[in-house]
């Protein structure tokens, strides 16, 4: 059950950060979005402390928790360098990325993201599948 509240109270910390970030900047939630507007130096203030927030929840969770997140990858650096450049060229190509999309494009019901959604779960199904008869 304490998995439950953990995934629920990080889902709640999401969404309120989302609104949260809509009310004081007028932006949607978009993490390659921001970190994109932050890197050409377009982007300060609450788009900047998102940024940082993310970077130090799982020192958060470790010292409410007393241990790191579990996290287990279990593929080779070239492989996760390649899947990086392909979703960074993905989030380019598609105006945004799964958490823009996912988290506040569906809230807002937007056509583009309900059209991104559904390409990223369906991409991810058949991903999973073809991995399943390749392994």
């Amino acid at each position: 059950m304490n998995g439950y509240l953990l995934s629920l109270s990080g889902g709640m910390l999401i969404g309120l950060s989302a609104v949260i970030l809509m009310l004081a900047n007028g932006r949607v939630a978009g993490i390659s979005g921001i970190a994109g507007r932050l890197l050409q130096g377009l982007q300060s203030g609450v788009g900047a402390a998102f940024i940082i927030g993310l970077v130090f929840g799982p020192i958060v969770y470790r010292a409410l928790s007393g241990s790191w997140p579990a996290v287990t990858v279990e593929t080779g650096t070239p492989l996760l360098v390649v899947a990086g450049l392909l979703v960074g060229f993905g989030s380019r190509m598609g105006s945004g990325c799964t958490s823009g999309h996912g988290v506040v494009g569906l809230a807002r019901l937007s056509p583009r993201s309900i059209a991104a959604v559904l390409t990223f779960l369906s991409t991810a199904v058949l991903t999973v599948f073809l991995m399943g008869i390749l392994a």
